[in-house]
């Protein structure tokens, strides 16, 4: 019997021992399980970003930026990029948010996969994963945060919500998403938990300033320990992101705020300064190591990072020693911090007289990214760096329902000393941290992402606030479990239902969870769309440096190692050119098709390609980018473009670093032009707005001959995209994209029609003095009567065929324009051919300033035919000239330093003297290739007297179809990652908006 006692007793010390392990570890397992839920739920695409071909699939415009520095860096391994001649033409660029420590992590384990030399199928595998990767490992330290606000049971809720937040985060962290914006949180999580960590510490081991003077290192030890650490995890972090002098910032208001709150509750500073002055003296330090360009850029690895860090440790540390010499001078306690904000005045004024460039860089930062104060209009037309449009609406949609218990968690964390807890320094930092990465949630949508860990980790407090107030012991083992009252369940079924529920089917809603949303992302449809187009001129264009047989592309390796130029400016060979696009589509020119773009997702350069692509003539454009070849900006210092002559006067001075080539693709043409036009003078409405319109009200049976021809159609832009240079002497159109489709394009006004609005609205309108077929007006955003405001009309707004015939059935629209075009064109610049000639008229047919008309047909990659037409007049002496883009011939190569072009003459050109549909003189001639690239004069034509025909009109296609499909889907509406807004976009995308003013919705 005694045995079988022994046996119990041993059984139930077993079974005690098992629950106490259990007890004391059951969150390892579950931390675990809820990483590996987050790296499922991100890598459910996966498939879909590997293609047959092995050519990577990625799903933002920066993502493929990183692709390059991985590819950079893996062949150069461990060095990063220390400057990027592969974009910005025609000066380079310093890329110092791209080839950091996260492009360094990944290639290094992709290194170790590959056993020291990783195929780019191994290097691309080890990209697409990294990210959910990094994703997951964000739950460690955001765990252990929540336990240090709300014990394991708070941590355990801060993963859960971590898990299922379906915002930002979840979309910047899935496969494909090869973007450093998930380094940044797991980074950022690291260095706020290593300072809180540093701060508990150091209140409870209480340094001093007369132990460091007396050296004793075994009471210091333990804090500068945790202090050092605390400021390596900050500089791991800037070392990932140079704007991470963001957090530096943060932790600076933190230290002024908590010495503060210490010196005024009996508290000696010292605790608090000495982690201050260490950490971030170690962070300076650090930084100091990483400087590359010696400037005060955020972005950049420079002198800006230590120079903030070193200013908040000073900082600390004279907050110390002021509060001793308060004391000695037994001064009032409460005038302390209005001393300390006085001091903080007085040294910004003195910033702002001494080192005005510093002082515009903080303040700009802080008002642009800070706090939502005065974003620049550049900012403006960034889809991420927008504000939210309904804030509280948007972190519902983001957070839902734990955005507002957080703030809940962030008054219960400030009462806690009100209810005689103890109040420690890491809580005025998460406070502090919290707010302000709301405030910067609220300046740019982009940082939800960074929002997404105050949320999980101050609901940590919230959830162990709300237990201790109701008496529950969750911890404490089956018995207290058995202790558990009627009300406590449903209180706790209550919290869990507030804050888990509205992430969770039913109450997320169709397709809102965090796992529908994993599994509905794809690669980037803007890179798909231009995939084709870069390709072809990786192909069809000599490589950058052997443009006109120069024989200069060794000097310009695309992997090669280039050091940082005099001035920012890198000195091309002969060879070199550049190609012409709007910012978006720079990384995709330079990763996808191997060549130089001028502007890029940097914003570099983004002024001046705005300048070319809303200029009204050729001359205008071509005076551009002569300029820019000149080193010289077109703008003035109201961002409005030069005159002519003066521009003249600054091209006179243009080098052999000629831009060779545009791109235009449908986005630009339609919903993006907006965002163009924000960046130079004159704005959108100018391009838009019909320039006899008049006091008199329109009605629709007017909308063509009133829009019949807007500034808009003149443009450098719509001239290519639409006529494909038709009329103009330099560009010629030698590539379109037929994989992508086909763009469509509308021009409709909103009109009044009764049978379209309600009867009251009908009436209200009525009585305003609308009748059937009158355009609407606008003003201020309200309906105005006819003729008062501006007419509610929609210049060539991208729209699906389907959309366009809904438009076209509605009775209070009409559609007076339609037109469509390849997804993606490409224009290549030349000399041009001049075809010169004189006409003998001796029957006296041709009149004085006769029309000369030139006339070409042609036949691009995708089989459709346009035809090229210019018009001159003809000279008193009865001579002219013509100068011409397209070759009828072919002759001219990649191999010779020329174009391979897709665009390819039908015949010869037909040139016409005399009005047409009378008597005049007609003659054919041929233009080589040669001719139109070196500019040579082509002079052998002969003419003979000839009925002349109308001139042909190229097929616009203007017509409505009469079916709802596209071809290929494209309707110009698709674009994600770091781009220009007005579609769909995520990430750092041109904002092309909803520019002319809202027409009517009553309907």
């Amino acid at each position: 019997m005694s045995t079988d006692t022994e046996r119990a007793e041993e059984g139930a010390e077993t079974s005690s021992s098992f629950l106490e392990t259990w007890a004391k570890w059951y969150h390892i397992p579950v931390l675990g399980a809820v990483m590996l839920f987050m790296f499922w739920v991100r890598t459910q695409s996966y498939d879909r970003f590997v293609t047959d071909d092995g050519t990577p699939a990625l799903a933002g415009v920066d993502s493929w930026y990183h692709w390059r520095t991985l590819e950079w860096t893996a062949e150069n391994y461990p060095n990063t990029m220390p400057y990027e001649i592969w974009t910005g033409f025609p000066t380079g660029n310093y890329v110092g948010q791209f080839g950091t420590l996260f492009d360094q992590l990944i290639v290094t384990v992709a290194m170790i996969v590959g056993l020291g030399d990783p195929s780019a199928e191994t290097l691309y595998t080890v990209a697409l994963l990294a990210i959910p990767a990094m994703a997951a490992l964000v739950a460690v330290p955001v765990f252990y945060m929540g336990r240090r606000l709300g014990g394991t049971i708070g941590g355990i809720s801060a993963i859960i919500v971590l898990a299922l937040a379906p915002g930002s985060f979840l979309s910047r962290s899935t496969v494909g998403q090869l973007d450093h914006h998930v380094g940044e949180v797991l980074f950022m999580a690291i260095a706020v938990l290593g300072m809180m960590v540093a701060l508990r510490v150091a209140e409870r081991e209480q340094p001093i300033y007369e132990l460091v003077v007396d050296r004793d290192w075994g009471a210091l030890r333990t804090p500068t320990i945790y202090s050092v650490l605390a400021g390596f995890a900050l500089s791991l972090y800037v070392w990932a992101w140079p704007s991470a002098i963001v957090l530096i910032g943060i932790f600076g208001v933190f230290f002024a705020i908590q010495l503060c709150l210490d010196y005024l509750r009996g508290i000696s500073p010292d605790h608090v300064a000495f982690v201050g002055a260490v950490s971030l003296g170690v962070t300076t330090i650090i930084t100091l190591l990483l400087i590359e360009e010696i400037g005060f850029s955020v972005s950049s690895f420079g002198v800006l990072q230590p120079l903030t860090a070193a200013l908040v440790a000073v900082g600390c540390l004279f907050m110390a020693w002021l509060a001793r010499t308060w004391n000695e001078r037994d001064l009032d306690r409460r005038y302390y911090p209005l001393a300390i904000g006085g001091i903080a005045g007085v040294a910004m004024l003195v910033m702002w007289l001494a080192l005005p460039d510093l002082y515009s860089t903080l303040i700009g930062n802080l008002t642009g990214r800070l706090l939502p104060i005065d974003p620049s209009t550049s900012t403006l037309t960034i889809s991420e760096a927008q504000p939210p449009d309904d804030f509280t609406s948007y972190v519902s949609d983001e957070f839902g329902a734990a955005f507002f218990t957080m703030l809940l968690g962030l008054a219960l964390l400030v009462a806690r000393p009100f209810f005689g807890r103890d109040y420690r320094a890491e809580y005025t930092l998460v406070i502090v941290w919290s707010l302000f990465l709301i405030s910067m949630t609220a300046t740019q949508v982009r940082f939800s992402y960074y929002l997404v860990l105050a949320v999980a980790v101050v609901n940590a407090a919230f959830i162990a606030d709300v237990v201790r107030l109701f008496d529950l012991d969750l911890e404490g083992g089956v018995d207290s479990l058995r202790q558990v009252e009627t009300y406590q369940v449903i209180v706790l079924l209550m919290v869990v239902l507030l804050l888990f529920a509205p992430l969770l089917p039913p109450m997320a809603g169709e397709n809102a969870t965090a796992w529908d949303r994993g599994e509905n992302v794809g690669p980037s449809q803007d890179a798909m769309h231009w995939q084709e187009s870069n390709h072809w001129l990786a192909e069809n264009t000599p490589e950058p440096g052997n443009w006109g047989g120069a024989d200069n592309a060794s000097e310009l390796d695309y992997f090669g190692t280039y050091e940082y130029p005099d001035g920012g400016d890198y000195d091309y060979p002969q060879g070199a050119y550049g190609v012409m696009s709007w910012w978006d589509y720079g990384h995709l020119i330079t990763t996808q098709g191997e060549r130089i773009p001028h502007s890029n997702p940097f914003q570099q350069n983004a002024r001046s390609s705005s300048a070319f692509l809303t200029a009204e003539s050729e001359e205008q454009g071509e005076l551009v980018l002569d300029t820019i070849a000149a080193g010289e900006s077109p703008l003035d210092d109201e961002n409005a473009l030069r005159s002519n002559e003066e521009l003249e006067a600054m091209a006179e001075d243009a080098t052999h670093e000629e831009i060779r080539y545009v791109m235009i693709d449908h986005a630009m043409a339609g919903g993006k032009f907006h965002a163009i036009t924000e960046w130079t003078e004159p704005d959108y409405s100018h391009f838009v707005t019909a320039e006899d319109l008049g006091d008199e009200p329109l009605h629709a049976d007017n909308l063509s001959e009133a829009f019949g021809e807007v500034p808009y159609d003149n443009t450098m832009l719509s001239k290519l995209y639409f006529d494909d240079a038709s009329g103009m002497e330099h560009y010629r159109t030698v590539h379109e994209n037929e994989d992508a489709g086909t763009a469509f394009f509308v021009s409709y006004a909103e009109v009044y029609h009764e049978q379209a609005f309600q009867p009251q609205t009908a009436q209200q309108l009525e009585s305003m003095g609308y009748e059937n077929g009158d355009v609407l007006y606008v003003s201020g955003g309200q309906l105005a009567p006819p003729g008062e405001g501006n007419p509610a009309v929609r210049i060539n707004r991208p729209e699906s065929q389907q959309g366009a015939l809904q438009l076209q059935q509605n009775p209070s629209t009409v559609l007076f324009d339609a037109q469509r075009s390849a997804a993606v064109k490409t224009f290549e610049r030349v000399e041009g051919a001049t075809i010169a000639g004189t006409v003998d008229d001796e029957d006296d047919l041709l009149g004085d300033d006769a029309p000369v008309h030139v006339e070409l047909e042609l036949e691009t990659n995708a089989d459709r035919t346009f035809n090229y037409t210019q018009e001159v007049e003809l000279a008193a002496d009865g001579s002219f000239e013509v100068t011409v883009p397209y070759a009828t011939n072919d002759e001219l190569g990649v191999e010779d330093g020329y174009t391979n072009s897709s665009v390819e003459a039908l015949g010869d050109y037909t040139v016409s003297v005399g009005v047409p549909g009378e008597e005049g003189y007609e003659g054919q001639l041929s233009v080589p290739e040669t001719a139109v690239v070196q500019g040579e004069t082509i002079d052998d034509i002969e003419f003979e007297q000839t009925q002349l025909e109308e001139p042909a009109d190229n097929e616009s296609e203007s017509e409505v179809p009469d079916d709802g499909t596209d071809e290929n889907g494209s309707d110009g509406n698709e674009s994600t990652g770091n781009e220009s807004d007005g579609n769909e976009s995520a990430g750092n995308e041109t904002a092309g908006n909803e520019t002319d003013e809202a027409a009517a919705e009553e309907n």
